[in-house]
């Protein structure tokens, strides 16, 4: 009887350690779906779209409001990513992302609701050979847009909003994606930027950040450092 009792306490033990990490999953998740809700309703600052237009004087409000959607697929994806380092891969999202920084309060009340974390900013850039941190940030954030426009990262048919925008909006010296650049490589080369490139070693020998797991989304954060780089506390400095 007193190894049999033992048996019982040990797996008693056992089944409260189970229920302990479920029930810490589920919290992780549901803290996560509601910080994305946050992202996807969050109500701009007024006039953030007005300044946008005013850097980019060909925009139309229904073009900075598809700008605005594809900042908002951005803030998911570092969300979803575990709060790992990520890098920006539109201009104009950028731009958007600088002018939202600029109205420092709401910027600080933003992160700390969608993230519990300050989120610093980082350039919009491509992948290259000589910068494999931010083209690891840059795989982050083409693996989790795509997935959240069930979009397959490898075999893309078609960029997720975020990667579009610049060439949809014919953007002044921003970057211009096509899903998978095969064919067109082969007929003669393509001056742009290719969505399945980011499931591809031979730009920098390296598939990091491409699939990683958002597992740490409510541990620490990790969204500096890298020579894709943060620009410090403040952001882009400036005030309200």
């Amino acid at each position: 009887m007193q190894i049999q009792g033992g048996t019982v306490t040990v797996w008693v033990v056992i089944l409260a350690v189970i229920a302990v990490i479920a029930l810490l999953y589920v919290l992780s998740a549901w803290r996560k779906y509601r910080r994305a809700e946050f992202i996807r309703t969050y109500r701009w600052p007024a006039a953030l779209l007005d300044h946008l237009e005013k850097r980019r004087p060909g925009l139309a409000r229904k073009d900075s409001a598809l700008v605005a959607q594809g900042l908002r697929q951005f803030f998911v994806a570092y969300l979803m990513s575990g709060r790992r380092y990520v890098s920006m891969p539109s201009q104009v999202a950028d731009d958007l992302w600088h002018e939202f920084i600029l109205y420092t309060r709401e910027y600080e009340r933003f992160c700390s609701q969608a993230f519990g974390t300050f989120l610093h900013h980082s350039p919009a850039t491509v992948l290259t050979r000589e910068r494999r941190s931010s083209n690891e940030g840059l795989r982050r954030v083409w693996w989790h847009c795509c997935k959240y426009e069930s979009i397959d990262p490898v075999n893309p048919s078609r960029l997720p909003l975020l990667f579009a925008l610049d060439g949809k909006l014919k953007i002044p010296g921003g970057f211009v994606y096509h899903p998978n650049c095969d064919a067109l490589r082969r007929g003669g080369g393509y001056g742009g930027q290719c969505g399945a490139d980011f499931a591809s070693s031979s730009v920098d020998g390296s598939t990091s950040g491409f699939g990683d797991s958002g597992s740490s989304s409510d541990g620490g954060s990790s969204d500096g450092g890298g020579d894709g780089g943060g620009d410090g506390g403040g952001g882009c400095g400036g005030g309200d």
